[in-house]
């Protein structure tokens, strides 16, 4: 039977002696414990939590240009207008959920 073809990909990484050896610390103290991490492992997982942080700045970034354009910030206004009485309603709705039955409802099954 044929083995599938793994997707991971093989490279070399040139790392400061530094970072290496605080790494390997880092490996043998967890290695230790009941949970057992490869030097593999955490490069892994270091370069996943950089690429995490490095799209939430692109997103972020994408978002800031959004404050500085003009038609974007006019769309908004209009939006928050035609919304502003159903807004409204809903934040009614939510203060009367708050402090309970609300007064026409009390009255009316009565």
């Amino acid at each position: 039977m044929a083995q599938a073809q793994s997707s991971t990909r093989t490279t070399t990484v040139r790392l400061p002696r530094r970072i290496y050896d605080e790494a390997k610390r880092v490996v043998n103290k967890e290695s230790e414990g009941a949970s057992r991490i490869s030097l593999n492992d955490l490069i892994v997982a270091a370069i996943t939590s950089y690429l995490s942080v490095y799209k939430r700045r692109q997103i972020d970034a994408a978002f800031a240009g959004m404050a500085e354009d003009a038609d974007y910030q006019k769309e908004a206004e209009l939006l928050a207008e035609q919304f502003q009485y159903s807004d409204w309603e809903a934040v009614k709705l939510g203060e009367d959920n708050l402090i309970g039955e609300p007064e026409h409802a009390a009255s009316s099954s009565r």
